[in-house]
């Protein structure tokens, strides 16, 4: 089966459905920090969610995710083994004194400058070693079998600096960071979160070409989670050729309107057209004047066909605050549960053509 992961901020923790509970397979509470070396993350408020979430689905998995976009700490922390044995170390306290199933590392980006953090050549090689630290810390704490996990950067600027054929074998999944692919950087208009690439795009990143490229790099394509976007980009002033679509816009592409802001102001209302890219997989809208990239019901079903269809661990998606309807969630279970049953169904008929 499939396996369905999502990103949960420390303030939603309360926020999950007991519905959504049992629709995860883990969350990932975003996030910890590293501070002086060591992770950090303080919140015992935290403790009664996290016993009332385990208590309604004791086989969910809750991992503590440090870092996130624009985190500091991580080039520092892993340049000696000394510093990535302390980080290892106080992330093993945090998992213990809030019972947690392991740490999901988010380190934007390995060899990078950007956002504020520091970057080094040498980040290549030490993000091997500090992930084989953590790696060895959980499991010589003995006292039961601990998840560590990365997610990843969605093309080859992230596994050309990263090592990832040995770093996976020190990781139980590794999640792909199959939204934000264009946007924040680019003027020019696309989707940010498709699941294939539109041959008219000059900027062709998406979901497929994320997963091709991990498996070329080494991963197990059973190791594999993709992601999906509960929130949205938007570009302004497009010339209004084509719907907005891979057209030059007067600004890049920041953030739009999480997902329950477009059901309720977006989608077809308000001057907004949704249109479907059936060559990339997805959706946008378009008002004549501001493109807008998503993801939505239609897009994510496409992900989890896909994943079942590739044999990928599973779907995972940022982030649950984004979706204040509590919709997608079980949209996103329902459908991995249906593509899988789809592919028995598939396998029984071929095996019966064959006898």
């Amino acid at each position: 089966m499939g396996k369905l992961i999502g990103y949960v901020g420390t303030g939603d923790l309360n926020e999950v459905t007991a519905e959504d509970v049992n629709n995860l397979d883990v969350i990932n509470i975003a996030f910890g920090h590293i501070r002086q070396g060591r992770a950090e993350w303080n919140h015992p408020e935290c403790k009664a969610a996290l016993s009332r979430i385990k208590s309604r689905n004791p086989d969910i998995k809750i991992l503590l995710s440090i870092g996130g976009w624009s985190a500091s700490g991580f080039s520092e922390a892993a340049m000696t083994e000394k510093n990535r044995k302390q980080l290892a170390a106080s992330a093993l306290d945090i998992i213990k004194e809030y019972n947690l199933d392991g740490v999901d590392i988010d380190w934007e980006y390995p060899c990078f400058r950007v956002a504020g953090i520091d970057g080094s050549e040498k980040d290549r090689e030490n993000f091997t070693l500090l992930l084989e630290a953590l790696r060895r810390t959980l499991d010589e704490a003995g006292d039961r079998t601990y998840l560590l996990t990365i997610a990843a950067g969605g093309g080859d600027y992230f596994t050309s600096c990263t090592e990832m054929d040995k770093v996976q074998g020190y990781l139980d999944y590794v999640q792909l960071m199959t939204y934000d692919l264009k946007g924040g950087f680019q003027t020019f208009t696309g989707h940010h979160t498709s699941l294939y690439s539109n041959k008219r795009d000059l900027f062709p990143a998406s979901t497929d070409r994320a997963v091709e490229c991990f498996i070329q790099a080494g991963v197990p394509k059973e190791k594999l989670v993709i992601g999906g976007a509960f929130y949205s980009r938007e570009w302004r002033n497009v010339p209004d050729v084509e719907h907005g679509l891979h057209q030059m816009a007067g600004t890049t592409g920041g953030y739009g309107p999480a997902y329950h802001s477009l059901i309720r102001d977006y989608v077809d209302k308000n001057g907004y057209v949704r249109y479907w890219d059936e060559e990339a997989k997805a959706p946008y809208l378009f008002n004549g004047e501001t493109f807008i990239s998503y993801d939505d019901k239609e897009s994510l079903k496409r992900k989890a066909e896909y994943a079942e269809e590739k044999g990928l661990f599973g779907l995972m998606y940022w982030e649950y605050g984004c979706d204040k309807t509590h919709t997608l969630t079980g949209w996103m279970r329902k459908q991995l549960d249906l593509a899988e049953a789809d592919r028995k169904k598939m396998k029984i008929g071929l095996e019966q053509r064959q006898i």
